[in-house]
């Protein structure tokens, strides 16, 4: 939602039109179906666990801005690296949000390095397979129903490239967060 704020204040249009972030939540969601079915780390479910609101606030003060990086990012490379007006923009982000979005959970559902954390098989079909639905949306007939355009073959090449960023910048803040005893037990 900061992105989104902040996005509309310099552009002359919706950053993505209300239908588009309807689809983002709705493929969102669809995506963390799998979730219950997650395999989760020994250390997570060693000893019963509290809600913490402290926590939960620090973590969302914290790594909300670091998603906003990563979106104003975006914003700048659809408008200065590939020109793009509203409806390029409008698709470039709405890939590149789902993207990111989807992708950080395997960062976020453990407090280990996520590529030391072994998500169940159907966790990473869901992520993998509408982040697919999503880089395909565009390409599709109902793409243009949705105000999408093709996006240049050089976008996915940023999108690899800063995903990629967003993940690590996401690992050392996780890192840094836990150490901090900013996450409670750790």
């Amino acid at each position: 939602m900061f992105s989104m704020a902040g996005a509309a204040l310099f552009l002359p249009f919706l950053p993505m039109l209300p239908i588009q972030i309807l689809l983002n939540n709705l493929l969102y969601d669809i995506s963390e179906i799998a979730i219950p079915f997650d395999r989760v780390d020994a250390e997570a479910t060693s000893r019963p666990v509290r809600w913490n609101i402290r926590m939960i606030e620090r973590f969302m003060l914290i790594f909300g801005p670091v998603s906003s990086i990563f979106d104003f990012l975006t914003f700048y490379a659809l408008l200065y690296l590939f020109g793009a007006g509203e409806a390029l923009f409008q698709t470039g982000w709405f890939v590149e949000s789902i993207t990111t979005q989807v992708l950080v959970v395997f960062a976020i559902r453990t407090r280990r390095p996520f590529f030391r954390s072994r998500p169940c098989g159907f966790l990473i079909a869901m992520a993998l397979g509408i982040v697919a639905v999503a880089i395909a949306l565009p390409l599709l007939p109902i793409g243009t129903w949705l105000g999408f355009v093709a996006l240049p073959p050089l976008f996915f090449v940023y999108l690899v490239l800063a995903t990629a960023a967003y993940l690590a910048l996401v690992e050392v803040t996780k890192g840094l967060f836990y150490r901090a005893g900013w996450g409670g037990r750790g």
